[in-house]
């Protein structure tokens, strides 16, 4: 079992502080709950960034995944704010080649490593 907190966009990340230690994973979302297809909003790299800051300075292994608007055009900005784990359910499932959508976002992160 696993242990995750999931903080929605008006969420304060010191909602996560008093449990850090005890995370599996970190889940900023990045859009606000409800439907697919939305727009990641402005703002979430910068929750993103204090996020892994946050775990980094904890000593936390929990991973940092980001849920909402993850597109090819997000995903690398996302990556680079320090996430590395990523829910990308249009990016994906709205592509004519599922398998090729996943290869490409990828690429996207591996590329700028």
């Amino acid at each position: 079992m696993s242990a995750g907190l999931a903080l929605n966009p008006s969420t304060a990340l010191s909602a996560a502080e008093e449990v850090i230690e005890d995370l599996d994973l970190l889940l900023i979302m990045s859009v606000n709950p409800g439907y697919g297809g939305q727009s990641f909003l402005p703002g979430a790299n910068r929750k993103i960034a204090r996020a892994r800051a946050l775990l980094d300075r904890g000593g936390s292994t929990a991973a940092l995944e980001v849920d909402g608007g993850i597109t090819l055009d997000t995903i690398q900005a996302a990556w680079r704010a320090g996430a590395d784990t990523f829910v990308a359910g249009t990016a994906v499932f709205g592509a004519a080649d599922i398998a090729e959508a996943v290869r490409v976002l990828h690429r996207c992160c591996r590329e700028q490593a």
